[in-house]
């Protein structure tokens, strides 16, 4: 029987189609040739956030959009995301290599970025989008605050903001087990082969050899959208991807504060330095041309270097090669708009809508921040007369307020006396109210199965398999989780050895 949506890619893209086309209604299948989240859905620098530096681009609606974002994918997953505030350090001696559009229009601000350019910036960053959660823009004395202890003495003020974390991967799971509970078919490690368009049906064939049809094919295959159009499809096309790699160093902690840094560089371009998992700092993150999709993104110890130096521009202790212990680096599928540099390339989305037949959409570029809102309008150019629904709708286990994470965690605890507080808030933090689901009837740590370390237990790890598509031990400790930073590696041989069987 055909369906009406036939989905191409299991990135955050195509499971927030799939989740918003099943809850208004529509039947779907989701075909991912990997691991949902496998490819650059997993490797972001994990933020929803408006995109502060695109302002000197002018690019007002896809800041403004963002912004407006935030706060209600905030709401929506109180367990995976949480606000977080950035310091954005000062000094009257920086200059950088800018050309922006800003710089063109403004020419004495050419290799400047003065304080009160950068405080009219977080005004507007503060208030196109609306707040009712995050904190506003506030000034920082360096010599006085905590902030400044880590950074070099030249810089003696800083501006502090608000943005939100977000677990990159597990937003892509929620919103696949969303969609699934909802009535669509997830198939994972099952790509597509050819996609035949017919009279009145698409006719899909998969991996494992089955013929799908379906009444609309959506292409939301990030870095291969333009590979299916011509290889899966055989179709040609005008529109295209830029391919931009963006890798990420996580080091030891650099800093003993929760908040993260907002670095600017003399190149004009920017990275951040976050604390990550408890123990370690994450930087990040780089803009490097990347010319084939099936390559698979690694950073190179040229960029590694690069935000090493980069990072040692601020902070008094130099980050060096030896302060990394782990990398990782994903591919961004901009639509290719002609620009100059990878920095400068738009970070919006283009949707591409082919009736010439039964319909095909192709998604091109976008950002994390924006998947919802791509979603919604997908959806709504394809069946125009249904009702949105997503906005204000909670992701499995975000059932409660953002300001009741503490008190979780608490009951929790209460419920199960076995759990430490970390345990307890690492829990909380991957599952909201479903980690009493996944804990069960357990009364004895010892019956949650045999420990793997760093809080991993059988119990969990049954759960990420049977309700979470998880089929390794990558997907499970480098995706799920990031685990992998705090097992040996016995242990991971362990968990491998267990997801084998």
């Amino acid at each position: 029987m055909a369906v009406d949506l036939f989905i191409i890619g299991g990135g955050v893209n195509g499971c927030g189609i799939a989740r918003d086309a099943a809850g208004r209604g529509l039947s779907v299948t989701l075909s991912e040739k990997g691991d949902l989240g496998g490819a650059t859905s997993s490797a972001s620098t994990k933020l929803f956030h408006g995109g502060l530096r695109y302002l000197e681009f002018f690019e007002i609606g896809l800041v403004k959009s963002a912004l407006q974002e935030r706060e209600t994918l905030l709401q929506a997953m109180p367990h995976i995301s949480w606000p977080m505030r950035f310091v954005l350090p000062y000094s009257p001696d920086m200059r950088f290599d800018t050309d922006t559009p800003v710089s063109k229009l403004i020419p004495f601000l050419k290799g400047r970025r003065p304080a009160w350019m950068i405080r009219a910036g977080l005004f507007a960053y503060d208030h196109l989008g609306g707040r009712q959660i995050l904190e506003s823009t506030k000034t920082l004395n360096l010599k006085t605050d905590p902030a400044g202890t880590v950074l070099q003495d030249r810089f003696q003020k800083a501006f502090e903001y608000s943005d939100v974390w977000v677990e990159d991967s597990r937003l892509v799971i929620l919103n696949a087990r969303d969609a699934e509970a909802r009535g669509a078919r997830i198939l994972t490690r099952n790509g597509v082969v050819s996609a035949t368009r017919g009279d009145k049906l698409w006719r899909i064939k998969t991996e494992d050899g089955m013929i799908h049809e379906a009444r609309v094919l959506v292409n939301a295959g990030g870095p291969w959208v333009e590979e299916i159009i011509k290889g899966v499809m055989g179709r040609n096309t005008s529109a295209g991807v830029r391919l931009v790699r963006g890798s990420h160093i996580v080091t030891k902690r650099l800093f003993d504060h929760d908040r993260a840094y907002f670095f600017q560089g003399e190149d004009g371009r920017i990275i951040f330095a976050i604390p990550y998992e408890q123990d370690f700092t994450l930087i990040g993150t780089t803009d490097a041309e990347h010319d084939d999709p099936d390559t698979p993104p690694v950073c190179t110890p040229e960029e590694a270097d690069y935000l090493c130096k980069f990072a040692s521009t601020y902070f008094k202790k130099p980050v060096t090669k030896d302060d990394i212990v782990w990398t990782y680096s994903g591919v961004r599928p901009l639509y290719d708009d002609g620009a100059k540099s990878a920095t400068a390339a738009t970070r919006d989305y283009v949707l591409d809508l082919d009736t010439d037949g039964p319909p095909v959409m192709n998604v091109f570029g976008g950002k994390i921040t924006t998947y919802r809102k791509l979603s919604e309008k997908v959806v709504s150019q394809l069946r125009p007369n249904t009702q949105v629904w997503t906005a204000g709708t909670a992701l499995p286990g975000g059932d409660f307020a953002v300001s009741e994470v503490a008190a979780k965690c608490d009951s929790l605890m209460t419920d199960y006396p076995f759990l430490t507080k970390p345990w307890a808030a690492r829990l909380i933090r991957a599952y909201g109210t479903e980690a009493w689901l996944m804990l069960g009837d357990a009364k004895v740590i010892f019956e949650l199965g045999e420990d793997f370390g760093a809080t991993l237990t059988e119990a969990e790890l049954n759960w990420l398999r049977t309700s979470e598509y998880a089929h390794s031990a990558e997907d499970v400790l480098w995706r799920r989780s990031k685990l992998g930073l705090r097992l040996n590696p016995e242990q991971q041989a362990r968990v491998k050895e267990v997801m084998g069987a």
